[in-house]
Parts: structure tokens; sequence; C-alpha cells
């Protein structure tokens, strides 16, 4: 890998645009592959890289030099205030150079919700049947920090945001695209633009490749060069079939064991019938499958059940930022009876969220920060 990152950056001028764990991961690489020209930070906030002497460039106007260097490794999530194509650099990722020299064993999950229960779900699952495997990406391990634990036999199961896949040419192997809500817009702009970050998942993929997709994110005809399976729980067409809480696949029926899962809610069964299909692919026994989503404990603020306090059941799924998986939650715990919603926000409609608080029986809604008031507002003009 480390010959990789030379071959990428030899006598180059490189920028790490972003000094967050994801661009401190990147500098520490560059310097230990060694080579280049000259290596600067750029970060819009006051950094001091530790224990190493690179410049640094700071504040407001930390985007404007962009073009004084021959090679950028931007950080997730930094809005460019041009396009790409416009830049005389190249701008690269740590996810784009690690894809492309792992990409053959790389499992990598997006979608705008879901993809982090379905990226832990399928590690802990590798794990438990004895697979070597590791995790890394959008679920807060960057991926040039896992590279000592990488073997000639070992499984990388990536969750990948928007943000990550947005500027990258290479795709993963084995690609799963769960679903895609409006989302993000404060930081695309456009619709349009929020799905084509997400597609960047298969439109670089081989024809021996793999994408496993929800029915509502088929690609389109010429679009995905890579063998395509679906996964739906309402359609018969599709490959993979969640019917009840029963999966299809390829002549596999599997009834999941509800009542011994901590999984709570619909949603959240049908992205273990993704890691049902996944597993199988991988090669992982029904047996093994089964053990190991009995023993998997949900990710915080997921739907997780906080607890009992003077006879009230607390749920915590603050990682709901659409309307759809809000709704999920409401039908998926028994009776609620009040709701917390608000927060940043993100420039989405909640026209949907709205419709289903008029006509849901929960009696207490309780609205707050920017989304509450803008929800508020829409109830009363509405």
């Amino acid at each position: 890998m480390l010959k990789l990152l030379r071959s990428f950056i030899e006598q180059k001028h490189v920028l790490v645009l972003g000094f967050g764990r994801e661009g401190k991961s990147t500098l520490r690489r560059l310097l230990e592959a060694g080579g280049a020209a000259s290596i600067t930070v750029a970060d819009q906030n006051e950094v001091h890289p530790d224990g190493v002497s690179v410049p640094v460039i700071c504040g407001p106007g930390y985007l404007d030099s962009m073009d004084r260097f021959d090679l950028v490794f931007k950080s997730p999530g930094i809005v460019l205030p041009r396009e790409p194509e416009t830049y005389s650099c190249r701008i690269t990722s740590q996810t784009e150079v690690f894809f492309q020299a792992y990409r053959d064993r790389i499992v990598g999950i997006t979608g705008t919700k879901g993809k982090s229960t379905t990226t832990t779900l399928l590690y802990h699952i590798l794990k438990a049947s004895g697979r070597d495997a590791v995790l890394a990406g959008n679920i807060g391990i960057p991926a040039f920090d896992i590279l000592e634990e990488i073997g000639p036999d070992t499984t990388i199961v990536c969750e990948l945001s928007c943000h990550q896949l947005e500027y990258i040419h290479v795709s993963p192997h084995l690609a799963v695209l769960l679903n895609i809500h409006e989302e993000h817009l404060d930081h695309y702009g456009t619709m349009e633009k929020y799905v084509h970050s997400k597609q960047q998942i298969y439109l670089h993929q081989h024809p021996e490749d793999i994408l496993l997709c929800g029915l509502e994110v088929i690609p389109e005809k010429g679009s995905c060069a890579s063998r395509v399976y679906t996964v739906s729980d309402t359609s018969e067409s599709a490959h993979v079939r969640l019917a009840g809480s029963r999966i299809l696949f390829e002549g596999h029926h599997y009834q999941i064991p509800v009542e011994e899962i901590h999984l709570l809610g619909h949603h959240n069964q049908v992205d273990i019938a993704f890691v049902y299909a996944l597993c199988r692919m991988l090669g992982v026994s029904e047996e093994a499958f089964t053990a190991g989503l009995k023993s998997y404990e949900p990710l915080p603020h997921r739907l997780h059940f906080a607890g009992v306090r003077d006879g009230v059941r607390y749920y915590d799924d603050s990682i709901s930022t659409i309307c759809e998986t809000t709704i999920q939650a409401l039908k998926s715990v028994p009776a609620p009876g009040s709701v917390l919603i608000g927060g940043m926000d993100r420039g989405i409609d909640y026209t949907e969220l709205i419709q289903y608080l008029s006509e849901d029986p929960v009696p207490h809604i309780i609205l707050m920060e920017a989304t509450g008031k803008r929800i508020l507002e829409e109830i009363r003009q509405h």
C-alpha cells in the first residue's frame, strides 16, 4: 500500500485538505510513504499537526490555494467552491487510493439510511463465524488506520458516505446500495448531485463485480457493468425477497428469529435481508449467520432501547434525519406516547412526516431546534 501511495505523490506538491480524523491519518501515511516534493495541510480552523513540521494554511481562505499544488487529498464533507474539473490540481482522497489497492476484497456499503447497521452487522457475523475481516470507513475508522490489520485473506467491510464517494474513480468489487432518500441538500444543492454521489459505488465496477441494491435504486441501463442483485420487501421479482420476516434467496428460505434478536422494526429486517445475501455470497453458513445475528448488539442512536424510568420506556433513534426512518421508528415502538423531533435543518421536505403525525395516534409531539421550528410552521400553514 505504501508503495502505491508513494507512486501517487512522488515528486509532487501535495495538499492534505481538512485536518480532522481522516486528514491526520492521511498525513501520517504520506510521511511514511515519502517521496513528495512537499506536503501541506489546509483547514478552516487553526490546526497544529503534532510531532511534524509541515506548512499549514488556516482560515476562511483555506480553499483558495488548491491550484498551487499537484495533488490534493480531500477529506469528506468539505464543499469545494468550484466543480472539481475546473482545478488544475488532481483531487483524490484516502478512500480512492485505498480502493485502488484493495478493491477486489472490499465490501462497500452505502445508502441514505441503514448503512451503519448493515455494515456492522455484516462485520460482526463475519468475525463471529471465524472469518478474517476488518471494519473501516464512515463508521469512524479511516481506511489508512487499518493497513497493518489487512492480511492476504482479509475481507474489508467499508461503510461509505456520499462525501467519501463523491469524487472517486474506482468502485469496490462487492457494492451495496441500500436506498436513496432526500438528504444532505444543504451540501449538494440538488437531489441529482446527491444521487450521483451515491451511484459512484457502482459506476466504476467491472463485469466480474457484484452490486446488491434496493429495487428503487436499480442502475439505469448501461450505467453499471457488474452483475446486479435486487432486494425488496414488496416485489416478487427481486433476487432477494423479504416476505414478512422470511428471506428468500436463490432457493433458500430463512426465517429471521425475530423474538431472539436485538434489532427492532421492519426496516432493520430489510437490512438483515441484505446481510443474509452478502453472507451467502461470502460462504457463511446459515448456522453461523443465525448465531451472529442473535449476538449482534445495535449501534447507539438507531432505535436503541435506552431503558425504563418511572414506568416510561425510552428509545434513542436520534440518527434518524429523514421522514421515512422516523415513521418506521414510530411504527416499530409499541404504543409510543411522545416523540421528540428536531435538529439541524438539512433542507429536505418534511411533508411525509407531517402527514403521518397528523394521522398517527401518538399523543405528544415535541418539536425543537431549526427542524422543529420549520415543521411547526408548516403544520400551522397546512
